[in-house]
């Protein structure tokens, strides 16, 4: 070693004392550094150290090594006395690490320092299509991404049958040409150099192709120094190539001429595949020197905005002795498309004569002024209408305030009164129906005498006799293929109407009520036929109607075996829904011969009159524990309900507890007004006293009376003979309106409101009249009564619906069982439309058995349904059917109300 440096001969000496000095001189050289750039990287490596010094040849070249810090720095270059190149290994950790120079064991440690920091990240890229010229910029954003060297897009060609790779985000190193592990190597391959732009920013040109790209598998990824990133791991989209653009010379006919433009006008390019790989903020359209702003851009036509003046040659184009018009250019990425000269066309002289300007001008002004006159008239109406609107913008949101205070205060009072029912129902129960009465009502309704009570009135000696036959004929009817093609004999004969194939049904099905199992076995057979008879025709109308035996027996069936699930589920919930709209349609008026009410939900049988009315409490006597003990029940009416419907409305508090068959019947009864000792007047709906205008009668009311609030009355015995009323042992009906007798005798009862004086129309314009009925607006203050009623039942509606169609409890297995059958005879007949299917249960439980519990509650309980709760619970039912049913309901302005009531 030598302390300095300097250049001396090598002496060698040898045994005897000699001497020999080299002719060459060797040198002792102390290397050093100048400059190391970059001074930083990705801690993956790749980056490529231009290192910078002197004297760094020293020693033989293939001693040198590089090393920053403890991780080497592979030599990539010719080691030169003044310069090194070295690319950079993958390191552990980040930080700052002082390059180092290794000469064979000699160790150099330099001034200079390179920083390891984290790997570039790409998040997203995109756009994801280019066309096969490339030069289209594709946008990569991550972080990191300005440590990069050298960042490149490639494109490969992979073969059609690529291995499945795993989606990941996980960057690799990878050797370098790229080639996928698991996969052959691309036949091709296309790179472009990207423009770092910022940390998070990375422009890369999509490499020019060949046309073969358009129909191979592309797969493209970027590469960050030794870091690569799959295209498809950060983009939605796979990346494709696709044609060309074309575009077409201005002027088509002669491209050697130039293209006029008429100054203030668009340009129109033609052209093919415009926008399958280019944005229009992407092309590059000029004249000349000057731009023409690109507009739009369709498939097929570029249109752009010139400047307003003809732009001037550029340079280059004098320069080579061109003509002096501009030409128009358009760069679409690689692509640079020259389309012809432009020259613009200048504005001609005017020749238009003086007094015809003046004319124009004059003519003009006028014009003008009546613009004015209109505009300022315009203005004034505008401004009217809109204080107009915003007065009636006031009115309805005083209106929805109204309707939404009211709904919450009937509510309150309706859900008060339902508590205190409910706590009545703890002692009293339910008043369910027994199921032999239940059977009657459903098997045979609207017959005022049920078979099932008809006693076998035969002589004695006829007796043994017809028992014997009747014996012979339950044999008979045991018998499966005898019934089946009993029920097909009696269907073929034209005089069997569907009202005599329902009565034969539901005594079939009395018959056979006691072998449950062979009655399902009958229904199973004939329900495959029928089956068979409607998928030859139209398979969606099945079930629809009850026009067969089969369809009656099904009706019967379900009820038998839902009769469980009504008493146990679905009865308490349809019971409080039955009793809340009872009491709200009783708590205004209703008019006792058209049947219409203040408070209802249907527009038809809405009272869209104000009728002035208010709450009294009479107090009535109720005879209590002992024979002559009476006491005072108060009990709330209005003064305007008709004598009739204030003993309705007594009877029901005073036997509240008492189902409707067990007490007394309002015709039996008189109502009697009492007042001190000796003062007792009977109550009745007509009297001498009754008001006569012309040949209408208005029935009596409290307030014809003049009964005070607080007033004492009682329910007495009515002594009139032949008293006549309904049966309560099978069918007690539904109570109507009398309209149908108010005309008797010339004369016409009125209560409320008159009824329509028009003359009686044909049938066949009596459709017409009802459309007309319809398409009168109903004021806003009676339509808010309907959203009042509504909003008051709703809970009750929602807790029957969640009841009957909710999934939380098991299905009634009779329905599982039945439901099973028609998926069963679905797949039989290659019947795979849902909604047929759909259909069909739809037509067999919910229409046919739910539909007539809700619309008939009498059926299930001991209670009379009046013909205004009738009203509600039909609008309820059309809503629970319409719930039902797939398909949209398409509302409109003209829609029924009571659809647009319920409507989502």
């Amino acid at each position: 070693p030598s302390n300095e440096e300097k250049e001396e001969p090598v002496s060698v000496s040898v045994s005897g004392g000699e001497l020999g000095l080299s002719r060459q001189k060797f040198s002792y050289l102390n290397p050093f550094l100048v400059a190391v750039a970059p001074e930083r990287g990705p801690k993956a490596g790749g980056t490529t150290l231009n290192i910078t010094g002197r004297n760094l040849r020293t020693g033989r070249p293939s001693d040198l090594t590089i090393t920053v810090g403890v991780v080497p720095c592979r030599i990539v270059s010719e080691v030169q006395s003044s310069s090194v190149q070295c690319v950079t290994g993958s390191s552990n950790s980040t930080g700052i690490y002082r390059v180092i120079l290794h000469f064979g064991s000699d160790k150099y440690s330099s001034d200079y320092f390179y920083n390891y920091t984290d790997n570039p990240y790409i998040s997203h890229a995109l756009p994801d299509k280019s066309f096969v010229n490339g030069g289209r910029l594709i946008s990569v954003f991550g972080h990191n991404l300005d440590v990069v060297q050298n960042p490149q897009m490639v494109v490969s060609f992979l073969p059609h049958k690529a291995v499945r790779r795993t989606r990941q985000r996980l960057t690799r190193m990878v050797p370098d040409p790229v080639c996928c592990s698991g996969s052959l190597c691309p036949a091709q391959q296309f790179k472009e150099r990207c423009m770092v732009n910022n940390s998070s920013l990375i422009t890369c040109p999509t490499p020019a192709v060949g046309p073969e790209a358009k129909r191979a598998k592309v797969k493209v990824h970027f590469l960050l120094d030794s870091l690569h990133f799959d295209f498809s791991n950060v983009s939605s989209e796979a990346f494709s190539y696709e044609p060309n653009p074309k575009l077409h010379k201005l002027n088509k006919n002669d491209p050697s001429k130039p293209y006029h433009h008429k100054p203030g006008s668009i340009i129109s390019v033609e052209g093919e595949f415009l926008d399958l790989a280019m944005f229009k903020q992407e092309v590059e359209a000029r004249i000349g020197e000057g731009t023409c702003v690109v507009k739009t851009l369709t498939h097929n036509h570029l249109y752009c905005e010139p400047p307003a003046h003809q732009p001037s040659v550029p340079a280059s184009q004098k320069q080579d002795g061109l003509d002096s018009l501009p030409e128009f250019t358009v760069r679409m990425g690689n692509l640079n498309f020259s389309l012809g000269r432009v020259q613009y066309d200048s504005q001609a002289q005017s020749t238009f004569p003086l007094e015809a300007q003046v004319g124009v001008g004059v003519g003009a002004s006028i014009v003008a002024l009546i613009v004015l006159i209109i505009v300022l008239i315009y203005r004034r109406k505008s401004k009217q209408a809109m204080r107009d609107y915003k007065k009636v913008q006031i009115q309805l949101e005083n209106l929805e305030t109204s309707v939404r205070d009211r709904c919450k205060k009937e509510f309150t009072d309706l859900m008060t009164e339902m508590m205190d029912m409910s706590s009545d129902l703890v002692g009293s129960g339910i008043p369910f129906l027994d199921y032999r009465a239940y059977a009657e009502r459903i098997f045979f309704p609207g017959h005022q005498e049920s078979p099932l009570r008809r006693d076998l009135d035969i002589p004695e000696s006829r007796r043994q006799t017809v028992e014997q036959g009747l014996v012979q004929l339950s044999n008979l009817l045991n018998s499966k293929l005898f019934l089946t093609k009993f029920i097909h004999t009696l269907e073929t004969q034209r005089t069997f109407s569907p009202r005599d194939r329902a009565y034969v049904a539901s005594l079939l099905t009395v018959a056979l009520h006691g072998k449950l199992e062979y009655f399902t076995d009958i229904l199973k057979t004939l329900l495959n036929d029928l089956v068979e008879q409607y998928v030859a025709k139209n398979p969606k109308l099945m079930l629809r109607r009850t026009e067969t035996v089969v369809e009656k027996l099904l009706t019967n069936w379900m009820s038998i075996c839902l009769y469980a699930f009504l008493r146990d589920s679905a009865g308490e919930s349809l019971y409080m829904l039955f009793r809340a709209i009872k009491h709200q349609v009783d708590k205004g008026p209703v008019d006792a011969v058209t049947g219409k009410a203040k408070y209802t939900l249907n527009d038809n049988r809405l009272l869209r009159e104000d009728v002035e009315y208010k709450t009294l409490t009479l107090n009535v006597l109720v005879q209590s524990g002992g024979v002559n003990e009476t006491q005072l029940l108060p009990i709330k009416v209005l003064d305007c309900d008709t004598i009739t419907q204030v003993k309705e409305k007594l009877l029901d508090q005073v036997y509240k507890g008492t189902s409707f068959s067990h007490r007394p019947h309002g015709n039996s009864l008189d109502l009697e007004w009492r007042s001190g000792v000796a003062g007792h007047l009977i109550l009745s709906d007509e009297d001498l006293t009754s008001v006569l205008q012309g040949n209408w009668k208005r029935l009596n009311t409290l307030q014809h009376y003049k009964v005070p609030d607080g007033a004492t009355v009682a329910l007495v015995p009515r002594h009139t003979k032949n008293i006549h009323y309904d049966s309560h042992d099978f069918l007690p009906g539904e109570k109507t309106p009398m309209l149908e007798d108010a005309d008797e005798g010339g004369v016409k009862l009125w209560h409320l409101v008159k009824a329509s004086e028009e003359p009686e129309l044909p049938k066949h314009r009596r459709g017409s009249l009802r459309e007309r009925e319809r398409a009168k607006a109903i004021p806003e203050i009676y339509l808010t009564r309907l959203l009042s009623m509504k909003g008051t039942l709703q809970k009750f509606v929602d807790d029957l619906f969640t009841v009957i169609l909710s999934t939380s409890r098991p299905v009634p297995l009779s329905v599982k069982y039945f439901f099973d059958l028609l998926d069963d005879q679905a797949g039989q007949h290659c019947i795979t439309d849902s909604e047929t299917i759909h259909i069909w249960k739809t037509n067999s439980l919910p229409l046919r058995f739910w539909i007539n519990i809700l619309k008939n509650p009498q059926f299930i309980f001991d209670v009379q349904v009046s013909d205004h709760v009738d009203a509600v619970l039909s609008v309820i039912t059309q809503t629970f059917m319409d719930s039902c049913t797939t398909a949209e309901h398409k509302l409109g302005r003209d829609s029924p109300i009571n659809k647009l009531l319920y409507a989502r």
